[in-house]
């Protein structure tokens, strides 16, 4: 699983759950993202986001 941070607006590497990481580390509610889409605005400035569950298909493959 990777651990890389993704900031909101970049494509996302691949498709499944992306929890939103606030600014100090604490966690924000995951969103659904597919392959080669931009990640979601962000509620608040200075968060990322963390793929937690890859899909289960082609595009969730590394």
């Amino acid at each position: 699983m990777a651990s890389k941070e993704f900031r909101p607006g970049e494509k996302a590497p691949w498709s499944g759950q992306y929890q939103q990481i606030g600014p100090r580390g604490g966690l924000g509610k995951e969103v659904t993202v597919t392959k080669g889409e931009p990640l979601p605005p962000s509620p608040t400035s200075g968060m990322s986001y963390k793929i937690v569950d890859r899909t289960k298909n082609k595009s969730g493959r590394p």
